[in-house]
């Protein structure tokens, strides 16, 4: 039986502030496969992989996931946030999207 679109495009999708790293990490992979790798089926990215080095994304691109992690998780980067260790990788972004998420300690 072929694989209709509704199967394989995701739709509505809601974040619970209690989802896993991995999670997020799925989401962002995600993200990232459908808007700068669409081109590359074969691109193979590793969750620690350098986005700008592997030429993923570009200043442009960072802009585009800063924006993508905004809006899908309700994370807002302050200026000083936005750098290599918190938007690097497929990992880095989900740690900083994760503690930015977590509940406070008491």
């Amino acid at each position: 039986m072929p694989i209709t679109e509704s199967e394989t495009t995701p739709t509505a999708y809601t974040y619970s502030p209690n989802e896993t790293e991995q999670a997020i990490m799925g989401r962002v992979r995600w993200f990232v496969q459908e808007n700068f790798l669409y081109m590359m089926p074969d691109f193979v990215l590793g969750d620690d992989d350098r986005l700008l080095e592997r030429g993923v994304v570009d200043s442009m691109g960072i802009a585009e996931l800063i924006s993508f992690v905004e809006s899908e998780f309700g994370v807002v980067a302050a200026e000083s946030e936005i750098s290599e260790a918190n938007f690097g990788s497929l990992r880095s972004i989900s740690q900083f999207v994760a503690s930015r998420q977590s509940p406070a300690v008491s």
